[in-house]
C-alpha cells in the first residue's frame, strides 16, 4: 500500500514550487518543471484534476516529492 493519499493537481503543483521546481514553459495543460541537479520534469494535469495514490508515489520518483511537502 502507498503512503501517499490522493491530492488535487494544483496542490501538488504548488508543493512542486516550494521544493525548488520552476515552470519552464507551458503548451496548454503542460508544463514542464525544471530544478537544478534534476532532468526537466512534465506536469500534464488540469489543477481541479485528482491524483491517485499511485501516481503521486510516480511522481514522487521523479521530483523528489516527499507526503510531508503537501
Amino acid at each position: 500500500m502507498s503512503s501517499w493519499p490522493a491530492a488535487r493537481a494544483g496542490g501538488v503543483l504548488r508543493a512542486l514550487y516550494r521544493i525548488g521546481w520552476s515552470l519552464k514553459r507551458q503548451t496548454g495543460s503542460h508544463r514542464t518543471l525544471s530544478r537544478p541537479g534534476w532532468p526537466d520534469y512534465v506536469f500534464a494535469f488540469h489543477d481541479a484534476a485528482e491524483i491517485g495514490p499511485r501516481m503521486m508515489a510516480r511522481l514522487a520518483k521523479h521530483t523528489g516529492l516527499r507526503p510531508e511537502d503537501l
